[in-house]
C-alpha cells in the first residue's frame, strides 16, 4: 500500500528538505573555517545527521509521488 501525502504534506515536506540544505551548506562551509576541534566535530556530526535527515526526506517525497 502506497502513502498518499495531501498537497500540503509535500510541500510542508519540501520546504523542511530546503532548510536542511541551507543547514547543512552551512555547517558543511563553517567546518573549513573553525579552528577550535570541539566545535569542528560538532559540525562534523551535524553533517552527518542533516545528510541522513536528508535521505530520509528524499525517501518520503519519493513515496508522495509513487502514490499519485
Amino acid at each position: 500500500m502506497n502513502p498518499s501525502y495531501a498537497l500540503h504534506e509535500t510541500l510542508e515536506v519540501h520546504e523542511i528538505a530546503a532548510f536542511k540544505t541551507v543547514c547543512l551548506t552551512k555547517s558543511k562551509t563553517m567546518q573549513v573555517l573553525v579552528s577550535d576541534p570541539e566545535l569542528q566535530q560538532i559540525l562534523k556530526h551535524d553533517v552527518q545527521v542533516s545528510t541522513q535527515h536528508l535521505q530520509d526526506l528524499s525517501t518520503l517525497l519519493s513515496k508522495s509521488q509513487q502514490g499519485r
